[in-house]
């Protein structure tokens, strides 16, 4: 476990100093926060297997070394910025299962799930990035041997009955002091309600 973990920490290591140099606004002001940016790729890649995480750090360790920058290419991607170079077939296909997953987390957990990004392009709006263009994005810029990989990992997981997104959003709500999904879900419930009811926020910061 500690080969994963230690793996992972090179792979945020290699992908912050990428993200900081990208323009802030292709970001949106996430540069503002890198602790929650690493906090929300962590939980991505604790549910990867080593092999995967192996394959995908050689990826950044191959583009650092030849002066390309993997989280440019993905923002800009998913701005339209320039064109698709990456067609392997397993982008759609990764991207059809981590949709489905995402979906049942819309139907477990709609608290939960009320800021998350629209799920689809035909969803997409001015004010957020949809699902689906973020992770194409991001699965432009894996080499083959990363996106094969992966693939693997989520048809395994599929196969077994694991909805990988509600493993990385159980990883983020303990470490956001909840005890599971369903008490973040409950909780957060909770609150939506107060607030339609126009009871103060406890939880909302003053200025």
């Amino acid at each position: 476990m500690m080969d994963k973990d230690r793996t992972i920490e090179e792979i945020l290591d290699i992908e912050l100093a990428m993200f900081l140099s990208v323009n802030s606004e292709q970001t949106s002001g996430c540069q503002d926060h890198p602790e929650s940016f690493k906090l929300h790729r962590r939980a991505q890649f604790s549910v990867w297997s080593f092999d995967t995480l192996a394959s995908y750090l050689e990826d950044l360790r191959r583009a650092e070394a030849s002066g390309k920058n993997l989280m440019r290419q993905k923002y800009a991607r998913m701005q339209g910025l320039i064109p698709q170079e990456n067609t392997n077939p397993l982008i759609d296909a990764i991207v059809r299962i981590k949709i489905g997953w995402q979906e049942e987390m819309f139907r477990k957990y709609p608290a939960l799930m009320r800021g998350a990004r629209p799920l689809t392009d035909a969803e997409e709006n001015a004010r957020m990035t949809s699902f689906e263009t973020y992770a194409r994005g991001e699965l432009e810029t894996y080499s083959d041997r990363t996106l094969e990989l992966l693939h693997a990992d989520m048809v395994a997981k599929r196969e077994r009955g694991i909805n990988v997104s509600e493993e990385v959003y159980e990883f983020l709500v303990k470490e956001s002091g909840y005890a599971s999904l369903q008490e973040a879900e409950l909780k957060l419930g909770e609150r939506r309600g107060e607030e339609k009811r126009g009871w103060p926020d406890p939880h909302r910061k003053r200025p």
